[in-house]
């Protein structure tokens, strides 16, 4: 019995261990229940979240790219501006070329003999330092004439107004004749200007000095060698000397010395070892009164469709007899130029001047 008993206590013990297990492991599916519910619904309300995350990242990106194609569109638009832009300044710089080259005068200006016309009143006169210039440039009106025809120039405009109303103009030339075409003439706009030019008296430029010397003792020993008579200097008012480029100008207290000076082109300076330095006169110089002027020959004919029958002298001689005859609508020839194939020639023009009856 006593072995009954104590084997009935173990099983006693081991059915309440086995409850007590049963109890632990209902609790912690419970647990796991709470947890697992918990987790459920924070994955809705990420998968919610997502959606909504989701919806707003795909309206976002619709904006964006509505933003991107209208930033496209007005790229564009500036790009077609730009290019558009881009030819009109093309198109204006041809046509500022175009002027430049029109109205560029560059000529060498031949040595004259200037007559005095009068003598200046005494508010006219020039200041004792300086001596001041007038020059007019006047630029005569020209014409291209191409090889083919021909300028012919009538003493009476009325002759030439009634060659221009006719179509055309059978001109003999020995067994042959040609047709010939008379066209208005129009020049080239040319310019009128005057320069005022003040050389002065007491001040010249000088150039290639460098600054073989600290800049104040370069400058002492300019001021001291263009003070030297002996050297054809003078007293000196006033000295400037750029040390960067070389060049500088002097102010001499007479006149007189400037323009020795700018006569010899060069002077000496002793700046330790002789230095050669090129001397120029100091002027300054004003453009005035310029004017555009564009005219029409009114006794000029251009004749086109010219074609080389006979030589040069011959072709021109017998234009010049058809458009002498009155009865060829024509009248007295000034002057005619007849210019052949593959040839061209620029023809200028003089203003008329009427003859001033005394």
């Amino acid at each position: 019995m006593s072995e009954a008993a104590a084997e009935l206590k173990k099983y006693q013990d081991l059915i309440e261990k086995a409850d007590t297990e049963k109890s632990r492991l209902l609790l912690e599916k419970d647990e796991a229940e709470t947890e697992k519910k918990k987790a459920e619904t924070e994955l809705q309300r990420f998968m919610e979240n997502e959606d909504a995350i989701t919806e707003q990242f795909n309206r976002d990106l619709q904006e964006l790219q509505e933003e991107k194609k209208s930033l496209d569109r007005i790229n564009q638009d500036l790009k077609r501006e730009l290019h558009d832009l881009q030819k009109k300044l093309q198109a204006k710089r041809d046509e500022s070329d175009s002027l430049q080259r029109k109205f560029k005068i560059e000529a060498n200006i031949p040595e004259k003999a200037v007559k005095f016309a009068r003598v200046l009143e005494k508010e006219e006169e020039e200041a004792d330092d300086q001596v001041e210039s007038v020059f007019t440039i006047t630029q005569r009106p020209s014409f291209v004439l191409k090889g083919g025809q021909a300028l012919i120039t009538f003493e009476e405009e009325k002759v030439a107004e009634q060659i221009l109303r006719l179509a055309k103009c059978s001109v003999a030339c020995d067994k042959a004749k040609m047709d010939v075409k008379p066209y208005a003439l129009t020049l080239d706009p040319s310019v009128k200007f005057e320069v005022h030019i003040q050389v002065s008296k007491k001040s010249i430029r000088f150039r290639n000095a460098p600054p073989t010397l600290p800049e104040e003792r370069m400058r002492d020993r300019l001021e001291l060698s263009f003070s030297r008579a002996s050297r054809g200097g003078g007293e000196v008012e006033q000295l400037e000397y750029d040390a960067r480029t070389g060049m500088g100008r002097v102010t001499f207290l007479n006149t007189g010395v400037a323009e020795n000076l700018v006569q010899r082109q060069s002077f000496c300076v002793d700046t330790g070892s002789d230095m050669v330095v090129d001397v120029l006169p100091l002027y300054e110089y004003q453009l005035r009164k310029f004017q555009t002027y564009s005219g029409v020959p009114n006794r000029t004919v251009l004749l086109g469709g010219v074609q080389a029958l006979m030589d040069e002298e011959d072709l021109q001689d017998h234009l010049e007899i058809h458009f002498q005859k009155p009865s060829n609508y024509g009248g007295e020839v000034e002057n005619i130029k007849y210019v052949p194939d593959k040839t061209q020639l620029t023809a200028f023009f003089s203003e008329d001047i009427k003859e001033k009856e005394e």
